[in-house]
C-alpha cells in the first residue's frame, strides 16, 4: 500500500472513531456489556480462572454477536442516510479503502468496549482466592492466567469476524430498517440457527456422527466455542461437542475475508468511481 493509499485509510479510521465517539449508543452499549460481564463473574462460583471461563463462555456467545452487530449494522448505512457516503464517493478513495477505513474503526470500538470488562473482571480470581471450586480440586495444574487471557484473545478474534459481517450486512442493506432486520436474523442464526440445524441433522441421520467437528467450525459462534474448548479448557470434559481447531480457525477466517469482500463490492458500484 503506497503511503497516500495509508493515509486516505488511516483518515477514513480517523473519522469511524470521532464518530463512534460522540454516539451516546456506544456509551451504553459499553457500560451495559460490562455490567452484564461483571455481574456473571461475581455471581460465579468460579475459584480460578478456567472455571470463569466456563461461566463467561455461553454468555459471551450471546453478548458479543449482539455487541458487534449493534456497533456495526449502520457504518455504512448511517453514511448513506446523511448523505455523507456521497461525499465520500468525490474524493480519490476506493471503496476497498473505504469499507476497511470503517471497518478498522468500529472494530477498534468494539474492542475497548470488550475487551476492558473482560481483562477487569478477571480481577475476581484472586479476590475469591478462598473459594475451591471442584475444578481446581481436580485440575489444580491446569488454571493459570495465561488460559484466561487466550480466552479473551479468542473474543477479541470472535467480535472481529461478526464485526466483518456487520459490517457487510450495513453495505448491503438498502435502509436502515432492513439493515435491522438482516442484523437480527443474522445474530438469532448465529445463537440458535447452525447448532439447531445440527441437531436436527445428527437426529434425522442426515449429518453424520463423524463430520460433525468440520460441520461445525462452519458457524462464528461454534467455531470460538471449538477453540476454547480446545485451547483454553483441554482437558476437562465438558459434555459440549466442540469443532475441529483447524477447521475453526479457517471458519473463522473464511467468515472474515468473505464479509469484508462483499461490503467492498456492495458499499458503491465500481462505475461511479
Amino acid at each position: 500500500m503506497s503511503r497516500p493509499a495509508f493515509d486516505r485509510l488511516l483518515a477514513v479510521v480517523g473519522r469511524e472513531l470521532t464518530t463512534v465517539a460522540r454516539t451516546r449508543a456506544f456509551l451504553a452499549l459499553t457500560a451495559g456489556f460490562a455490567a452484564v460481564v461483571g455481574a456473571l463473574a461475581w455471581t460465579a462460583s468460579a475459584g480460578g480462572y478456567v472455571p470463569l471461563v466456563l461461566d463467561l463462555l455461553a454468555p459471551v456467545e450471546v453478548l458479543v454477536p449482539a455487541l458487534a452487530l449493534a456497533f456495526g449494522y449502520r457504518a455504512v448505512l448511517g453514511d448513506d442516510r446523511r448523505g455523507e457516503l456521497d461525499v465520500v464517493r468525490t474524493y480519490p478513495v476506493s471503496r476497498a479503502t473505504f469499507v476497511l477505513g470503517t471497518y478498522l474503526g468500529r472494530a477498534s470500538a468494539l474492542l475497548v468496549a470488550v475487551l476492558v470488562p473482560l481483562l477487569a473482571v478477571a480481577a475476581v480470581v484472586p479476590l475469591s482466592g478462598g473459594t475451591e471450586s471442584s475444578f481446581l480440586a481436580t485440575h489444580a495444574g491446569m488454571d493459570s492466567p495465561i488460559r484466561y487471557v487466550r480466552f479473551v484473545v479468542l473474543t477479541a478474534a470472535f467480535a472481529l469476524v461478526v464485526a466483518a459481517v456487520a459490517i457487510a450486512i450495513s453495505a448491503t442493506a438498502g435502509t436502515a430498517r432492513a439493515g435491522l432486520a438482516l442484523a437480527t436474523a443474522f445474530g438469532l442464526a448465529l445463537v440458535l440457527g447452525f447448532d439447531a440445524g445440527l441437531v436436527a441433522g445428527l437426529a434425522g441421520g442426515v449429518v453424520p456422527d463423524a463430520a460433525l467437528p468440520s460441520l461445525l467450525a462452519l458457524s462464528p459462534n461454534s467455531a470460538f466455542r471449538g477453540l476454547v474448548l480446545e485451547t483454553v479448557v483441554g482437558g476437562v470434559e465438558t459434555g459440549v461437542p466442540a469443532a475441529s481447531p483447524v477447521a475453526s480457525v479457517v471458519g473463522l477466517g473464511a467468515w472474515l475475508v468473505a464479509a469484508l469482500a462483499v461490503a467492498v463490492f456492495a458499499v458503491w458500484p465500481e462505475t461511479e468511481r
